[in-house]
């Protein structure tokens, strides 16, 4: 290294461009401060132009103060950014990347454990190899590594792995200091699906995939005293995370192919409609949600029975355009025609006030629709961390694999990007002029009225409806055992008599598991009605084993660390196959299909 400890190397590298230095932080209160001073000093001596984009993934414990009192001292350098919920490291480095502007990107844990000084062998890793990676390694032979020996193993276990599925040409994946070029990580960031564990082994995995040379530097990492323990759950998440990349980029060939819109000409005016009963502390939260939004070109359109009158549903002043709609008790179906006639923005975003979005639903699900072939964009309704236990099991039910089946994106995020042909109208953003042309929603179904609609876009108008698993909404869900089955059975019956009137979307084998189910079950409880006879006993045991393996099965798929949990979820997997069941069948049978309004079928505290 140079007398100047290498930065002359940065100094040619960079030229005239600008560093962009990344930090995602999560509960460094009080630590923050310090760090971003020390980042600051460390990048000082190389004497080049830099920024500092601290991301706080939602921290709530003093690190949002903190950082603007870092930005209050150094104005020109440190450019913080806020996520108002902790989503983890990917997003919150997604969220930095956006606010960054520079040629050149360091990605950098917040914690400070990786010492910045080491940037300057980053860079001449990068002009040595003509890299457009470099990983900061534990394994480099002039790495100087303080690490306690549980997370030595942790790591040499996790690197075994990486290289028996992934195959990536270089000895670590997870060490939290990475060197990119702005173009290259823009690219793999776009095609990003895991936003916590597995995170940098997907980045790079898709850096990777697009040709990109990644080379290694030496790092000095010093644990200090934290112990640092892995929990088995994180142990879990990331070996699934692991796997989940694995099958992308091997077997799905997923990054190779994923759609990346072209960049919007410019933003489009965003009409959010909400259709619901009254005021609630739901709609409260959808609203509050809304006032969040990075993308700010939007109105809102808020469509109850009656004039909401107490003060509960009021936003703060300008933060959003809101209008209300009193439209008399009617359906949700009506509710949204009327939002579409009054919309004025050219696409209209569906969400059900019983939900609320994330912070970057709109910023998300808007960039599609420079595409012209797109004419819907959905994303996932994920079951908000805040709900009670029997709302929670109720979502775990939904997010089943062997409850929805292939249809289990519409619940769970991380999913992969894919064309849908019907989406549910909790998280639904469609073109305005496509809604009128079509004469937006049928009235004569409840529920089932979006399947129609969504079958009006593809079917009909040949356009495409895009889901995208980062465009999410916090759905609430109905509680276990009573209000989750009574709107599961709705959606059962109104699937049945669909199969016979609409069997373009409906008529699929899926939905026909459960019934079969349930006849199964009948059937096989009949044969222990029969006389004694050796045929007799051979069916009995074979119901006996095939019920036993059902049971099996459902219960490993329904696991969780909370035993209590564990129980009702598979119960609840268990009553809802059988009540789906029932209701599709009685949906087959039916000569019409009831469109009643129901004027409160809301989640609960």
């Amino acid at each position: 290294m140079s007398v100047d400890g290498g930065w002359s190397c940065v100094r040619e590298v960079l030229g005239e461009d600008l560093l962009s230095v990344i930090l995602p932080v999560y509960r460094l209160g009080g630590t923050i401060e310090a760090n971003l001073d020390a980042v600051a000093a460390c990048l000082d001596e190389g004497g080049f132009r830099y920024e500092l984009v601290p991301v706080d993934d939602g921290s709530g414990d003093g690190t949002a103060e903190a950082l603007r009192r870092a930005a209050a001292k150094r104005p020109d350098v440190v450019r913080p950014v806020w996520v108002e919920k902790n989503a983890g490291k990917g997003n919150a480095l997604k969220v930095g990347f956006r606010a960054s502007q520079g040629a050149y990107v360091l990605l950098l844990d917040g914690d400070l454990d990786i010492a910045p000084k080491m940037l300057p062998k980053f860079f001449a890793s990068m002009r040595a190899n003509g890299s457009d990676v470099v990983v900061g390694s534990k394994r480099h032979p002039e790495s100087k590594v303080q690490y306690p020996w549980h997370r030595r193993l942790a790591s040499a276990i996790y690197f075994g792995l990486v290289r028996l599925f992934i195959g990536l040409p270089i000895t670590d994946t997870q060490t939290g200091m990475k060197l990119f070029r702005r173009r290259l990580l823009g690219e793999s960031l776009d095609r990003m699906l895991v936003k916590t564990y597995a995170f940098d082994l997907e980045l790079l995995s898709i850096a990777y995939g697009r040709g990109a040379k990644i080379s290694e530097a030496p790092v000095e990492i010093r644990f200090g005293g934290k112990f640092g323990a892995l929990k088995p759950r994180t142990v879990r998440d990331m070996v699934m995370d692991t796997l989940a990349v694995f099958y992308r980029l091997r077997l799905l060939h997923y990054y190779a192919k994923v759609e990346v819109p072209p960049p919007l000409e410019k933003p489009p005016l965003v009409s959010v409609v909400i259709a619901c009963p009254g005021g609630s502390w739901m709609l409260d939260e959808c609203l509050s949600a809304l006032e969040t939004q990075t993308y700010r070109n939007f109105e809102v359109i808020v469509l109850p029975d009656e004039e909401v009158k107490d003060e509960r549903g009021k936003v703060k002043d300008d933060a959003i355009h809101l209008s209300t709609i009193p439209t008399g008790k009617v359906r949700p179906a009506e509710k949204r025609n009327i939002g579409i006639a009054a919309a004025k923005g050219d696409i209209v975003a569906f969400i059900d006030d019983d939900a609320y979005p994330d912070s970057r639903w709109l910023e998300n699900a808007v960039k599609y629709f420079s595409e012209q072939s797109i004419g819907g964009v959905g994303g996932p309704g994920v079951t908000p961390s805040g709900d009670g236990f029997l709302a929670q099991a109720g979502g775990r039910v939904y997010a089943n694999a062997f409850v929805s089946g292939n249809y289990r994106y519409r619940y769970v995020g991380g999913r992969v990007r894919l064309d849908v042909d019907d989406y549910p109208s909790c998280n639904l953003l469609v073109r305005t002029d496509l809604l009128r042309k079509i004469g937006g929603y049928r009235t004569d179904f409840w529920p089932g009225e979006d399947t129609l609609l969504c079958e009006a876009i593809v079917l009909g108008e040949h356009k495409r409806i895009v889901y995208d698993p980062w465009a999410i909404v916090y759905h609430h869900r109905r509680r276990l055992f009573g209000p989750h089955l009574r709107q599961l059975g709705r959606y059962g019956f109104h699937r049945g008599y669909f199969v016979k009137r609409f069997p373009a979307t409906s008529c699929r084998p899926g939905y026909f598991v459960p019934s079969l189910f349930v006849l199964g079950v009948l059937l096989g409880g009949a044969v222990f009605a029969l006389p004694a006879h050796p045929v007799t006993t051979v069916l009995c045991w074979t119901y006996i084993g095939v019920t036993g393996f059902y049971a099996l099965v459902t219960l490993l798929s329904s696991f969780s660390f909370n035993p209590f949990m564990w129980l009702f979820t598979w119960l609840g997997v268990m009553t809802s196959h059988l009540w789906y069941g029932i209701r599709f069948l009685q949906g087959l049978c039916a000569s019409r299909a009831p469109c009643e309004y129901i004027g409160r079928d809301h989640a609960r505290r």
